[in-house]
């Protein structure tokens, strides 16, 4: 299932850039340490043109540089898109072996009045699951004997990104910083913000990061695209010379100082990010970002860049994300079974086969160099017309893969995050990560066949599934049979109790029992908000509010609302069927039992609850389980 490719090889230091560069290479290129992954094939679609500039060769060896050139072209067009032919072919081979498993509905076994059955298409999602969990394990099996890391002389830039944090998140987050056990760590936090309210950040960051002599701080008027004069932008005429010598003074801080803190202009989490990727420019050889509301483990920089020198072929990675706040609500408390699952087995999974396909903005790192190539296609990035605003890290991440290279996931390197406490506030956050998913998804479709089939598989099935699901459950309801209604919420907790034990024997943790709650979460609210992210996929915003102000949006109730009348009048619907006609023995021994086992199950689930996780909600001492956290 996994092909080998080479891709864009980078060069470690900016030393050998200089030194190393061939004729070949153009002395203006925007990646001087970077050759393309495929001669004769642009980097990227949206990349410069200097991006995809001829090289400059010398006269006298022109003539045999052009054959040797076009020879090189051929072959490598040609694998380009037998490779194209190939992924496609296999996508869709899976959408249509999933399709024809569900229109059919061809069942394996059955019971005589079809009240109990197993399908292919059931058949096949247990087989999806199955897989996944075996990728996941053998990766964490990897993970336990890390190579040592080679060269701990690399320099290393952490980019922290703030928007109206809350006080004492962001102390929390400075003081795990200052522990981080590596050398030189560069320090960037970048405020999203420059009004006098957003002040407070700027004298957390001198209180907690030490004196003037290794931290500095400056308060810009205006940003890298924004000269702060209110017009919303640069002039037509370009950047003004004191918009330029600003620009340039910000560099200087970032460079010079061990750790800087920059407030500017708000223009959202993407202006933040490009600012302190833009100042650093070529000065580090790998750059991580956090979260202001993100609290580090010391071992978690030295971890992720075991990864990163262990396989030159790999461009970004991410580490391990748990909640901070767990024990704040119920919501936070389920996030936090819902994050260890998303990360240590479906990443976990997609890591196996080095396409992680979100590296997280609370714990990630890049190659440097590899950043600085993309770095203008993936501020400038549109969609429909409209400048994407939301999505950034997934976005990030789908750079690296677009240039050939793999993205992993290391459960070594932790850190804790605060999650919305309120469900309104919740279901906007995943709201906007539904919308950064379906818009990313087009984009990643396009670099399939420079990665494992596996990424093709798991994007297809993952992708389309809950629309089949949305279809599954307005069949069911809608089919005049209360049995049906019941099954498929028997068979709904089922599923999230067969993972929950998985994830219980994998993490060694009684407390993973609680996923198989989430699934009702997922059927209720996250599967309309996932219809309504698509119909709204172009709208912008950060999603979430501040955390030091929070504000409530209702519109995320909406689907909520929509989909519960829905499911309401499907119930309404079924019980009027049923009433016309009486029920068989058979079916009233099911629908009796059948309530009997649903009942029990959130009678145990209940009980469980109350006497692990209630006694410790709102006891905020007892919510940082990890040694790293009492910082």
């Amino acid at each position: 299932m996994r092909r080998n490719r080479k891709p864009l090889q980078a060069l470690s230091t900016d030393q050998q850039h200089q030194s190393e560069r061939s004729p070949a290479q153009p002395e203006d290129s925007p990646c001087p340490g970077l050759v393309p992954r495929e001669v004769g094939s642009p980097l990227d679609p949206s990349a410069s043109e200097a991006t995809q500039r001829t090289p400059v060769r010398p006269a006298s060896s022109e003539g045999t540089a052009r054959l040797t050139s076009r020879g090189r072209e051929m072959p490598s067009r040609c694998r380009n898109a037998l490779n194209i032919v190939v992924t496609t072919l296999f996508a869709a081979v899976v959408l249509f072996t999933i399709l024809l498993a569900y229109v059919t509905g061809y069942q394996f076994i059955h019971t005589e009045q079809h009240h109990l059955s197993f399908g292919l298409y059931g058949a096949f999602l247990s087989l999806h699951l199955f897989l996944q969990s075996l990728f996941a394990f053998l990766e964490h099996r990897r993970m336990r004997n890390p190579a040592r890391p080679q060269h701990l002389r690399r320099s290393v830039a952490l980019c922290i990104a703030a928007y109206q944090e809350d006080p004492d998140y962001l102390r929390k987050c400075l003081r795990s910083v200052r522990r981080i056990s590596f050398p030189g760590l560069k320090v960037v936090l970048v405020v999203d913000g420059n009004r006098p309210e957003d002040r407070y950040m700027i004298d957390i960051f001198q209180e907690v990061m030490g004196g003037a002599d290794q931290a500095g701080s400056m308060v810009w008027k205006g940003n890298y695209h924004s000269d702060g004069s209110g017009g919303g932008g640069v002039r037509a005429g370009g950047m003004s010379t004191v918009h330029m010598e600003e620009a340039a003074r910000v560099a200087r801080l970032v460079r010079g100082c061990r750790y800087s803190c920059i407030m500017q202009e708000w223009g959202g989490k993407r202006e933040v990010m490009y600012t302190a990727f833009k100042a650093l420019g070529d000065s580090v050889d790998y750059v991580q970002v956090c979260d202001s509301d993100t609290v580090l483990d010391p071992a978690c920089t030295i971890e992720m860049l075991k990864i990163l020198e262990e396989d030159p072929m790999v461009g970004g990675v991410g580490g391990d994300v748990q909640i901070l706040n767990k024990y704040d609500s119920w919501i936070s408390f389920l996030s936090s079974v819902r994050y260890w699952m998303a990360f240590n087995i479906e990443r976990a999974c997609q890591s196996y086969f080095g396409c992680v396909q979100c590296i997280s903005g609370p714990l990630g790192m890049y190659k440097n160099s590899l950043l600085q190539c993309f770095l203008e296609p993936w501020y400038h990035q549109t969609f429909l017309g409209s400048k994407c605003s939301f999505g950034d890290d997934r976005h990030l991440t789908n750079r690296v893969l677009s240039y050939g290279y793999k993205t992993k996931f290391t459960a070594r390197s932790q850190c804790q995050t605060e999650t919305p406490t309120e469900y309104l506030r919740w279901l906007n956050q995943q709201t906007r990560w539904s919308k950064s998913y379906f818009r990313e998804w087009l984009y990643n479709a396009l670099w399939f066949h420079k990665h494992s089939l596996w990424m093709t598989y798991e994007s297809v099935v993952t992708g389309f599934f809950p629309f089949f699901l949305v279809a599954t459950v307005i069949h069911l309801f809608y089919r005049g049979r209360l049995w049906n209604i019941l099954l498929f919420l028997l068979t709904v907790q089922l599923v999230g109790m067969v993972k929950a034990t998985y994830a219980c024997f994998l993490r060694g943790s009684l407390v993973m029992i609680f996923m198989s709650l989430y699934s009702l979460l997922y059927m209720s609210s996250l599967l309309p908000a996932k219809i309504f992210a698509l119909l709204t996929i172009n709208k912008a915003g950060w999603g979430t509010s501040g955390r030091r102000k929070i504000v409530v949006n209702l519109i995320g109730a909406v689907p909520v609302t929509v989909w519960a009348m829905v499911l309401l009048g499907g119930v309404a619907y079924t019980i009027y069927c049923e009433t016309q006609e009486p029920f068989s023995e058979t079916e009233k021994a099911l629908l009796i039992a059948g309530m009997i086992l649903y009942a029990c199950y959130w009678l145990i689930l209940l009980v469980l609850y109350l006497a692990i996780v209630a006694k410790r909600c709102n006891k905020r001492e007892e919510q940082y389980h990890l040694p790293y956290a009492e910082a």
